[in-house]
């Protein structure tokens, strides 16, 4: 970010809900700013299940980007249960950051999420994504901003590409101009909250999504069951399960000769490897958790509120 005299330079921090549909851009939007693969990126809508933590310190201060699953219309379990993760954290925040994706027509979704955001009106920030897209319609969202958020001003109204890293300083900018002046919240060397195991089951079940088709992901979690630290060289062992709901589900997890369970394991682990400093070796099994969307205690752990 450019300097800017009119900020409290160091002294800002603040707590930020990311809202937005599913794949509007919020795990984008986050990685790109944090500058590290913090939250699981697919083509594949409602793969947030958490709020992921992403951390940006800067001069201006600290910001702490807590990325929730999209907000949608559902009435399942498990997507009821994502849904009080993002009203819950929009609660807890000192700003929100709302992303509309211009590449599609505002419809009964974006409407959904534009009067949640409403009620937050004296500390949001709408960042407009994927403007350089050429199915964006920037003037159509515009009008749908004006019409059903008409409290936030005009400089807190932002257009960006966060794929593409443009207008991302803009937006962080409008973010610490309404960020409450406070101690930092985190060492500056930190870039998410995270541990380790969870980081690594984020990591499996991001590549699970990423090769697997468009219906299974949603059936499927990860369990990290066992890490160990082995030998002199600080090699970290890492025993996961891939959790499916149903035993045909299961075969197709583990792929025609295994093929399928080894793309995913070898592609989690040159993943991993961007990420930590030691070297992994990741055993991957895949099982069967029946029903388990349907399931309170699995959802509490997976999910907790």
């Amino acid at each position: 970010m450019n300097e800017n005299n009119d900020l409290d330079i160091g002294e800002k921090t603040a707590l930020v809900a990311i809202l937005g549909r599913p794949s509007a851009g919020k795990s984008t939007f986050m990685n790109t700013a944090c500058q590290e693969p913090v939250s699981i990126v697919s083509p594949i809508p409602q793969t947030t299940r958490n709020a992921i933590r992403g951390i940006v310190n800067t001069s201006y201060g600290q910001l702490v980007f807590v990325d929730t699953p999209g907000y949608h219309e559902s009435e399942k379990k498990l997507n009821l249960r994502l849904k009080s993760v993002t009203e819950e954290q929009l609660l807890a925040s000192d700003c929100i950051l709302y992303i509309i994706d211009t590449t599609r027509e505002p419809g009964s979704e974006e409407l959904m999420n534009a009067e949640l955001a409403a009620k937050y009106s004296e500390h949001l920030v709408i960042a407009l994504n994927k403007i350089d897209a050429k199915e964006a319609k920037i003037n159509a969202v515009r009008e749908f901003v004006a019409l059903n958020l008409p409290k936030v001003p005009q400089n807190r109204i932002l257009e960006m590409s966060a794929k593409d890293d443009k207008g991302i300083n803009e937006v962080l900018k409008a973010l610490y101009e309404i960020a409450p002046v406070a101690p930092a919240l985190y060492t500056e060397d930190m870039y998410t909250d995270q541990d380790i195991a969870f980081r690594i089951s984020e990591i499996v079940r991001g590549e699970a999504i990423n090769w697997l088709t468009q219906e299974l992901p949603h059936c499927l979690y990860v369990n990290v069951a066992d890490i160990e630290s082995r030998g002199t060289n600080g090699k970290m062992w890492v025993r996961a399960f891939i959790c499916v709901e149903r035993e045909s589900q299961k075969g197709m997890v583990i792929g025609k000769g295994a093929s399928m369970i080894k793309e995913i394991r070898m592609a989690s682990i040159r993943k991993i490897a961007d990420v930590f400093p030691f070297k992994i070796d990741l055993d991957l099994q895949v099982k069967v958790d029946k029903n388990w969307r349907q399931h309170d205690n699995v959802l509490t752990r997976l999910i907790p509120q």
